[in-house]
């Protein structure tokens, strides 16, 4: 697919809107590899020697140089490596030339602890059942809840979806997702749901996983809504643009929706003034679910080792399909 470079010849060049932090990380890893930084606005990535592109989503500040295409597009680019699991933060035209991979996988773990450390404080009712003096310790008695027994719901089911019901299984929760292709699940104890309506119905919580792409705008709309379980406690650490947050403000403030948990929201961050700020019904967090101490050494580890498997002319993991979407 792709020539393999002798780096006694002449170095790899990357141009990489990573930073100078994580460059370094990964040149102390990768032999004979070379940084072009794509911090400078005046960078021309269509005239550079540069084969590989390590890519920010839009939102990021690093990626002003980006924002809109070389004048001479791909230049001796030849794969591109985005930092994020998902694809819809990137300029379409990024899409266009060069076979485009993405970083699935490292966040799994990260976003997963995120989802049950949302659903044990809300069921243990943490931090309101701390007492700070004895009369508190004599009034505080808040009722808190089972998890065991209760019904997860995942809505999608890709490496994070995957995880999550790994660790909800032996937790004693009854696992349902909800995927759009009829692969098989994979996991034993797992079941499907036909639809995420019918999911939603049964679960006591559920959690939103899905890539954002043009067919899954606003997935959860007004129609799903009106088929959750009363009291459903709905996660999301997707994207924003999966929900229609006008229709889960009225599912909440009709207390259909018990409980919503927002890692991410459309857009980011809110507009000051917006309901969810202040909502008693809505935790919202700024999209730091895979965000750990451990989190970006899995992804160095992956960048490293598909910078590697380039090199030697390996077949390279997660490829995006731009028609897709992910």
């Amino acid at each position: 697919m792709n020539q393999v470079l002798d780096a006694k010849v002449r170095p790899l060049v990357v141009a990489s809107q990573l930073g100078k932090a994580f460059n370094d990380r990964i040149a102390q890893r990768v032999p004979g590899i070379a940084f072009a930084d794509l911090s400078r606005g005046d960078f021309d990535i269509g005239a550079s020697d540069a084969e590989i592109l390590l890519a920010m989503p839009l939102r990021a500040p690093e990626v002003r140089a980006l924002s809109q295409p070389p004048a001479a597009w791909p230049g001796a680019i030849r794969w591109i490596q985005l930092f994020s699991a998902g694809s819809d933060g990137y300029p379409r035209w990024l899409f266009d030339g060069p076979i485009v991979t993405c970083a699935r996988g490292p966040s799994a773990q990260p976003i997963a602890e995120y989802v049950f450390a949302t659903i044990l404080s809300a069921a243990r009712r943490l931090p309101q059942i701390w007492a700070h003096s004895p009369e508190e310790w004599e009034r505080n008695k808040l009722r808190t809840r089972d998890v065991a027994g209760a019904t997860l719901g995942l809505i999608g089911f890709g490496a994070i979806g995957r995880r999550i019901a790994e660790l909800a299984l032996p937790f004693g929760f009854r696992v349902v997702a909800h995927r759009r292709t009829d692969a098989p699940l994979g996991i034993d104890g797992v079941e499907r749901a036909p639809d995420i309506g019918a999911l939603l119905a049964q679960s006591d919580y559920a959690v939103i996983a899905l890539p954002a792409t043009p067919q899954t705008y606003r997935i959860i709309d007004k129609d799903v809504l009106a088929q959750a379980k009363r009291g459903l406690h709905l996660i999301n650490v997707a994207r924003g643009s999966l929900i229609d947050q006008e229709a889960l403000l009225d599912a909440l403030n009709r207390e259909v929706i018990g409980l919503a948990s927002l890692d991410v929201t459309d857009p980011e961050p809110l507009p000051e003034g917006h309901p969810f700020y202040t909502h008693p019904r809505v935790q919202l967090s700024p999209h730091i679910s895979m965000i750990t101490d451990g989190a970006f050494d899995k992804l160095i580890d992956k960048l490293v080792d598909n910078i590697n498997r380039y090199r030697e002319r390996r077949p390279l993991p997660d490829i995006v399909d731009p028609h897709r979407g992910y």
